[in-house]
């Protein structure tokens, strides 16, 4: 399980001209799930954005998380987190979970992160998005669950 996490002034979703999730200040987070990953994948990865110091304190130093500054997050499913460019000009996006085998993943990863206290705005699984966002820094940073990290003496 990958997520891409944006540090953000704002940020909104839509589908055919309708906002369907919006947040103030927080994270925009991307989310996207492969292969056999799990609940526990889902529930890592939402304790590492709920818990992750990327705000600024009253030092200049990002030593706050979400929650020390009242922030929200906005959730949205992207396979294509999962796309494979090596080869051709053309990206593969085999390593992407089915629908099936995705959402009750994402969907865990929303319920964890309400779990820790959380307001959580998502989009709508599978739908053709329009996503906006004032990045704020600009800080983004890629996560990965531990089963999948390429590196795991990172985890």
């Amino acid at each position: 399980m990958r997520v891409v996490i944006q540090r953000c002034k704002q940020a909104a979703v839509t589908v055919n001209g309708e906002t369907v999730g919006q947040i103030g200040k927080g994270l925009m987070v991307l989310v996207g799930v492969t292969h056999g990953d799990t609940i526990e994948d889902a529930q890592y990865l939402a304790g590492k954005v709920a818990g992750i110091r990327i705000f600024e304190d009253e030092a200049g130093k990002m030593n706050l998380g979400i929650s020390d500054i009242g922030g929200e997050v906005l959730s949205v499913s992207q396979f294509t987190l999962y796309g494979d460019t090596r080869k051709g000009k053309r990206p593969s996006f085999i390593e992407a979970a089915r629908p099936e085998e995705a959402i009750p993943v994402y969907e865990a990863f929303n319920r964890a992160l309400e779990q820790h206290g959380l307001t959580v705005a998502t989009g709508i699984f599978g739908a053709d998005m329009d996503v906006s966002l004032t990045n704020w820094g600009p800080v983004t940073l890629i996560i990965d669950s531990p089963t999948k990290n390429a590196n795991p003496k990172l985890t």
